[in-house]
């Protein structure tokens, strides 16, 4: 079985040394170090380069402005406090003092599974087909519905859909509704 190493930055020990507990004890998980600060975790340099996944409270995100310790590492926020959603986007995923073991290892997979896909055009711009998709996807249809109407497989629709949700930023079919109806993809009526 593999073993994800990570490295977690918390200020709160009780919280950070529970998550190192809690994902080592899953014997999936190798935590190469656990420590309260910024300046503290850039002692850790020969781990720097073997961190797969950093785990780091969302309080600390102003002070990862401009540091280049990991470069290239997906970072999971730990919110033990409210934090607006702006900081938020700075991660790529967020776990709260909440989560169970379960949901720890799923962002864990989730997020390293997200890093490992291909990254797409900088450009934020729908292509045609991708439209099509949209503009099914807020009619309410399924994937295999789009599919057939399409005459592509459903695994395709699932690659649109990915990369529609990627240049948007927008997950729930709500509010992809909602993004097809303001950029006049699709009226009211059409609904």
């Amino acid at each position: 079985m593999k073993r994800y190493r990570i490295a977690i930055i918390e200020p709160a020990s009780v919280i950070g040394e529970g998550i190192a507990s809690m994902l080592a004890a899953s014997g999936e998980v190798e935590v190469l170090f656990c420590c309260r600060s910024i300046a503290e975790a850039k002692g850790y340099t020969r781990s720097h380069d073997e961190v797969e996944i950093l785990f780091v409270a969302a309080t600390l995100a102003p002070q990862l402005s401009g540091i280049s310790l990991f470069d290239n590492v997906p970072m999971v926020a730990i919110q033990s406090t409210l934090v607006d959603n702006e900081t938020l986007r700075r991660f790529a995923a967020t776990v709260s003092i909440f989560s169970t073991t379960e949901e720890l290892l799923r962002t864990l997979h989730e997020t390293l599974d997200r890093a490992a896909e291909p990254s797409y055009s900088e450009s934020h711009e729908l292509s045609e087909r991708e439209k099509d998709v949209l503009i099914l996807v807020a009619r309410g249809h399924t994937n295999k519905e789009i599919a057939s109407e399409l005459n592509i497989s459903p695994h395709t629709v699932i690659s649109h859909r990915k990369n529609i949700v990627h240049k948007t930023g927008i997950r729930s079919v709500a509010g992809l509704t909602v993004y097809a109806v303001l950029n006049k993809l699709i009226t009211n009526e059409q609904l």
